[in-house]
């Protein structure tokens, strides 16, 4: 019997009936490298239990300490049902990529069964009609909870379904599994009055450390929230956030990344893909009509690993500025470069330090519940003059090598995140096989056209891509220029030489 920590409770305590912690994995295969050329459910089934041991999470569900004492422990399912867990559908004729991101949006919004092992697996086929994409493809998506995974753990997720081999099999029986008996009611209720009992003194030391080094930071960003309304001028997306989802995926090359990140010295492909975003909410804003003049938007990225795959180290989110007020592209990725070299913001620098996270784990659930409820509250009212930020930017990092599932080969993979009141746009950013993989994800209500968000993604892609076209033969050229005024001084260096050795 493992517990929750406070950080992974107060996901369960934050959802809402229109806002849930969800988070889905999308793949998507070449069936055509498997075993007889197909791959068919019973297969994907009989795989899938077979590994179940590697992941014990796959089979514990939640249990609540009654009168919420206390945070939620995992134990195992006893009724535990693979078949309920993974699911097979099709998509309906043409099969084409709008049909598969509404589909996926729709089981991406529905929340997970709280009182059943917090995931779901969908066999999605039909992609008749995909771009790209070799014929007969299939579709995996695995919905989880944060509460159960974080997001730098995901990746562990897709290890752990599949092989870097296509002709790697699963060989004997699954492991038998029997269930543990969950604990009665009566000792969660002894164990979390001692728990609430005791917090007081479990708090003191790292409340202590807040109030010396976390506070001062933390009143500075209220207070700069409350007397400067304009340092982050709203936009559609600060605002409450519907039950319905919308998501879209664009998919861009390393190589094609490296020549747009070429035209900035020292810029990074993290930096790339943040002047790409930031494009493209900029064109989008300004085709509404509702682009702040004079105001920069900016986004918020967990810590994690980051487009170039470097772990970050740094505190639990980053706030990066997106300098939408730049029109000129080059000078918007350069300002986003240099952000990088700035010193750390210090509220940032404080808000994730781990005095910070040591006291939030460590309170009791009544409290958490309380104070998150109540952040939620003053959040929604505050946002509305100065917002946190307008999006979130998460790196879901991906298997380095080419990834195969039955013997199909992985062909994509993106991930649709988690929307919050207030933060009603968020990227999800993945990079696998070659490719760069960015995926904004928002609701019907704030993004009722996500089709075109993607179409301005790309456009602004393409304007990074075509200048860094452009400068490639200018750099050529100069490179030429420079040849035969080199070849000549090397030439006469020479002579000198000769000259002074004959002397």
């Amino acid at each position: 019997m493992r517990q929750l920590s406070g950080h992974d409770a107060g996901y369960l305590y934050a959802d809402t009936a229109h806002s849930n912690a969800n988070v889905s994995l999308l793949h998507i295969y070449d069936q055509s490298t498997a075993p007889g050329g197909v791959v068919r459910f019973k297969q994907i089934l009989a795989h899938l239990e077979r590994r179940l041991h590697r992941a014990p999470l796959f089979r514990q569900r939640l249990q609540r300490v009654p009168l919420g004492l206390d945070h939620p422990y995992w134990v195992d399912d006893e009724n535990f049902d693979l078949e309920y867990h993974v699911r097979h559908i099709a998509l309906p004729k043409p099969g084409d990529w709008r049909q598969f991101c509404i589909q996926a949006s729709r089981i991406h919004a529905r929340a997970l069964d709280l009182d059943r092992p917090l995931w779901e697996l969908y066999v999605i086929e039909g992609l008749d009609s995909f771009l790209d994409l070799p014929v007969g493809s299939f579709a995996l998506l695995l919905k989880t909870h944060l509460a159960a995974i974080d997001l730098g753990a995901v990746s562990a997720l897709t290890a752990l379904l599949h092989d870097t081999d296509a002709t790697a099999a699963d060989s004997g029986p699954p492991e038998p599994w029997f269930a543990d008996s969950p604990p009665g009611r009566l000792a969660l209720v002894a164990r979390g009055a001692v728990q609430s009992a005791s917090a007081p003194l479990r708090l003191a030391r790292p409340l202590w450390r807040v109030a010396s080094h976390v506070a001062p930071a933390a009143a500075a960003l209220a207070r700069e929230m409350l007397l400067r309304p304009e340092h982050l001028a709203p936009t559609r997306f600060n605002s409450v956030v519907s039950p319905h989802r919308v998501f879209e995926t664009r998919r861009f090359t390393d190589a094609e990344f490296d020549s747009v990140r070429g035209l900035v010295p020292g810029a990074t492909l993290d930096d790339a893909v943040l002047a790409v975003c930031g494009g493209a909410l900029r064109r989008y804003l300004d085709h509404h009509g509702e682009l702040p003049e004079g105001h920069g938007l900016s986004a918020i990225s967990p810590a994690g690993h980051d487009a170039d795959g470097h772990v970050d180290d740094g505190p639990t989110w980053r706030h990066l500025a997106l300098h939408t007020d730049l029109a000129d592209p080059i000078e918007r990725l350069a300002a986003i470069r240099d952000q990088r070299h700035a010193a750390p913001d210090a509220v940032a620098q404080a808000l994730g330090s781990r005095e910070w996270r040591e006291a939030g784990e460590q309170a009791s659930a009544t409290m958490l519940a309380w104070s998150r409820r109540l952040a939620q509250r003053a959040g929604a009212q505050l946002g509305r003059r100065a917002p946190p930020a307008h999006c979130t930017i998460t790196h879901i990092p991906a298997p380095a090598q080419p990834q195969y599932l039955c013997g199909a080969r992985m062909t994509y993979t993106s991930a649709i995140v988690p929307i919050t009141d207030g933060l009603g746009l968020a990227f999800a950013v993945t990079r696998y096989d070659g490719r760069v993989v960015i995926s904004p994800t928002s609701c019907r209500e704030l993004m009722p056209d996500p089709e075109q968000f993607a179409l301005y993604l790309r456009d602004s892609f393409q304007e990074y891509l075509a200048l860094a076209a452009q400068a490639k033969p200018q750099a050529t050229k100069a490179t030429r220029a420079r040849k035969p005024s080199q070849a000549i001084a090397a030439k006469r260096g020479a002579s000198g030489r000769g000259r002074r050795a004959a002397g």
